[in-house]
């Protein structure tokens, strides 16, 4: 906003006193700025940024190292932006000021074009990084170099071969930072959507490890669990349920609109004296445009109970979110037990 725009300038000028504030906000706030989305306005600051600081990219980075540390989090990614789009090729002094970059933002989109422009001397550099001394530089090594990172420019090499990133998650696979962990877990739960053998091959040798590791390897296989892939689901003990059975299955009402809810409820048995160890789900098969349909898992929960019945109760609401759109049609929900559909029931979804 106009506040944050005019900090930023008050800043780069402490560093460049000849930076023209006035055309800056001025070039900003331009007729289009209230149109644009979030990664447009950072584009478009990171353009704006390029207007007015000194012509010299050197220059320009170090006035913007030197403000870098007065701001923070997404809203400031125009720092590394402006190194993706202006820096590829003194790749030298960019890489520095990614590394200090990613200290107050985050520099994992910006670090992409430079693996595609040359991947084996990146990967050197990743290696580099995750033995830094600083978290976030730790998990740039990581973040970065996610194959299906979300809203980032794609890496179809290490979506074909995730060889090379190995290395570097075994590294980082008992870091002492969450925020770093939580990374290698998604990372490998992105590697997982396309080579699921590679990362159960590295669940069963890490699984031996540290509680925060076996947490990375759980997180990281979370796509394989929904799947109900039985491999991932005996690795963690989860077996078949066939002493378990589901009865009085209720799910209400039968016909809903947009931006109400269904209920559903369930006993959960077994045979045996105790449930043992379970992992609950439900799947909904969404209708999507033109009558396709799709399918979502969600969890309802898991644990080791040594009960002989438990009794669940839970809904599923259908007002908007901005992730999913909703149309009308018959929808299926079931109840999954440890991997396997083992209830299910129909309801109409109607206009509101």
């Amino acid at each position: 906003d106009e506040v944050y725009l005019n900090r930023l300038t008050e800043e780069l000028a402490r560093y460049s006193p000849r930076f023209p504030r006035k055309r800056m906000l001025q070039f900003v706030f331009d007729s289009e700025w209230e149109q644009r989305e979030l990664k447009q306005r950072m584009r478009h600051i990171t353009h704006a940024l390029h207007e007015f600081l000194p012509n010299d990219y050197g220059t320009a980075l170090t006035v913007l190292e030197r403000a870098a540390p007065s701001f923070g989090g997404f809203e400031a990614m125009f720092f590394p932006d402006f190194v993706e789009v202006y820096g590829l090729s003194d790749w030298d002094r960019s890489l520095q000021a990614l590394e200090h970059f990613t200290k107050y933002s985050s520099s994992e989109f910006a670090v992409r074009p430079f693996i595609a422009q040359d991947q084996q001397r990146m990967v050197r550099q990743l290696k580099l990084w995750a033995a830094s001394p600083n978290e976030h530089v730790r998990r740039l090594a990581s973040e970065g170099s996610r194959p299906r990172l979300p809203w980032a420019m794609a890496l179809p090499a290490f979506k074909q071969n995730p060889a090379p990133m190995l290395p570097i998650l075994k590294r980082l696979k008992a870091d002492p930072s969450e925020y770093v962990r939580r990374s290698v877990a998604n990372h490998l739960n992105d590697i997982s959507k396309d080579h699921p053998d590679v990362v159960l091959s590295l669940a069963e040798q890490w699984l031996t490890g540290k509680p925060e590791t076996r947490w990375i390897v759980k997180h990281g296989c979370r796509t394989l669990l929904k799947q109900g892939d039985s491999r991932t689901l005996a690795l963690f003990g989860y077996r078949k349920p066939e002493d378990l059975r589901i009865r009085k299955f209720q799910l209400q009402p039968s016909v809903i609109s947009m931006g109400e809810q269904v209920e559903f409820e369930f006993e959960l048995v077994s045979r045996k004296t105790e449930l043992g160890q379970i992992r609950l789900e439900y799947a909904v098969e969404f209708v999507r445009l033109k009558g396709a349909t799709t399918r979502k898992v969600f969890k309802i929960s898991e644990g080791i109970y040594s009960e002989h019945a438990r009794w669940y109760r839970s809904r599923h609401s259908f007002k908007p979110i901005s992730t999913r759109n909703y149309y009308p049609g018959t929808h299926r929900l079931a109840i999954i037990v440890n991997g396997q559909e083992m209830e299910q029931a129909v309801f109409e979804l109607q206009d509101a």
